[in-house]
């Protein structure tokens, strides 16, 4: 089992940008000294839920100031990037950490973002299997042209090329987040792993990784293969630990829902659509009862249950859902130290 958390940069209420990105990149290096798998970094803009706007640029900090720890996207946003250009940092980090990236890419939401980036509501809609494939290409080619309804240029050279890592893999693991139906079958013929998301329970996780083998069946793909990738799925959850189960609840409901009424009612849609947002204490309390909140034995208990209900082994948790920095870090080096090793 593979455990890593899941890095928001989220801005609670009282709180300054730099102190949420400052807790951000602590909570990666303490994750490393408490031998966690990975950190995946979210990345936002114009909003307080997350005060990143570049997933991979913070990943290429990371990578510099950790060793061990894999640094993977969760998610870069596709429509609002150029593939190419997305692709390139994608190589580079790749290539000069030792193949310690992970690009997770996804689809995102009707946002503003779309119109201050120049790419419109189409390629949110419609774009992004033409970004998704273009992606892929750069990644796995030698040299890559284009002739697509968004994307169109001459053949040109791929520099680097993934493929010359020493000793190492071909090119950077690529996941997709998946929320529905589509998305899956999008990731399962392209034989890509999915990142699930945290409002999510075992139930939905299963039925999606269900549907995702048997698309990839659909799509030609032979049981190994299948069992090969399946293996990179990645849960995403919230983890808070604490040595009574009440205890560590509490702390996500008296701080989580003031983070996500400002973060979530401060989202824009490009087109005026109107957008129905979660209740933030009921959110919390949704979170809390599905992932691994309580008692280290509980939160072992909760992760175990999970990976045998939906086949997943890969996690990527939340631990930042007190806002407060000590805390964070605490609470990351509980989840090394008191429940890893119940997993083993």
């Amino acid at each position: 089992m593979r455990v890593g958390t899941f890095v928001l940069a989220a801005q609670f209420p009282g709180q300054g940008q730099g102190e949420a990105l400052h807790r951000a990149v602590r909570t990666a290096e303490v994750a490393e000294e408490a031998g966690l798998d990975s950190v995946w970094l979210a990345e936002h803009h114009f909003v307080p839920y997350g005060v990143c706007p570049s997933a991979v640029t913070l990943a290429a900090l990371l990578l510099g100031r950790t060793r061990r720890l894999r640094v993977g996207t969760a998610v870069s946003v596709l429509p609002t990037v150029h593939p190419v250009a997305l692709g390139e940092q994608a190589a580079l980090l790749h290539l000069t950490s030792g193949g310690r990236f992970t690009l997770g890419v996804g689809r995102g939401g009707p946002w503003v973002d779309l119109e201050v980036f120049g790419a419109g509501l189409a390629a949110y809609e419609g774009g992004f299997p033409e970004s998704l494939d273009l992606l892929l290409r750069w990644l796995r080619e030698s040299r890559v042209g284009a002739e697509g309804e968004r994307f169109a240029f001459r053949e040109v050279a791929v520099v680097p090329r993934t493929d010359e890592l020493i000793g190492g893999e071909p090119g950077p693991e690529v996941v997709v987040a998946c929320t529905s139906p589509k998305s899956v079958r999008l990731a399962a013929e392209r034989g890509l792993p999915m990142l699930l998301g945290m409002h999510c329970g075992d139930e939905d996780k299963a039925e999606m990784v269900a549907a995702w083998a048997r698309c990839a069946r659909e799509a030609g793909r032979d049981p190994d293969e299948i069992a090969r990738i399946c293996a990179g799925h990645v849960s995403a959850g919230v983890v808070q630990i604490a040595d009574r189960g009440a205890d560590a609840a509490e702390s996500l409901v008296k701080a989580m829902p003031g983070w996500l009424k400002q973060g979530l009612d401060a989202h824009v849609t490009v087109d005026g659509r109107h957008r129905a947002m979660r209740d933030p204490v009921a959110y919390t309390e949704l979170l809390c009862g599905l992932h691994p909140v309580g008692t280290p034995r509980l939160a072992a208990d909760r992760l175990a249950a999970t990976a045998e209900r939906t086949g997943i082994t890969r996690f990527a948790l939340l631990a930042e859902g007190s806002g407060d920095l000590a805390a964070t870090e605490e609470n990351v080096r509980r989840l090394g130290a008191e429940v890893l090793p119940l997993l083993v």
